[in-house]
């Protein structure tokens, strides 16, 4: 027998619910919380808090949170260059305010790799400069 009760209807309406971006603020020279934070500046630090966190490192966060540099040391420019900008997307997109990654360069400068590009969020854009050191 088949349980009935959980179908849609054909013109059924979902609502659904978005989240507050609301949280604490940190000040990373300080390594402290500072008070609280909202819309662009939250997604700003959670922007930045995903590029710092190695993903599956730490027990504390999901396995989708996070962005994974392992297995790019050594490669070739060419090729760290496209994985770059895939895992970049890959991370921050999985955030749900954020909407696209656009514009983005990487440049090289001998062991390091600079990544610039815009995040697009319900709330606007901003720009981003992140350096990731490869030994490249």
């Amino acid at each position: 027998m088949i349980p009935k009760g959980g179908t849609l209807k054909v013109n059924q309406v979902i609502d659904i619910e978005q989240k507050p971006s609301r949280t604490y603020k940190l000040d990373f020279t300080a390594n402290r919380a500072v008070g609280m934070t909202d819309d662009t500046e939250a997604i700003k630090q959670a922007v930045y808090k995903i590029l710092q966190t190695e993903k599956n490192k730490y027990f504390i966060y999901s396995s989708n949170y996070g962005i994974d540099l392992r297995g790019l040391i050594g490669r070739d420019r060419r090729i760290l260059q496209s994985e770059l900008k895939r895992r970049i997307q890959e991370a921050l997109l999985y955030d749900d305010r954020v909407m696209a990654i656009e514009d983005m360069q990487i440049t090289f400068n001998e062991d390091q790799a600079l990544a610039e590009f815009t995040v697009v969020t319900q709330y606007g854009s901003f720009s981003v400069s992140q350096g990731v050191g490869l030994r490249v």
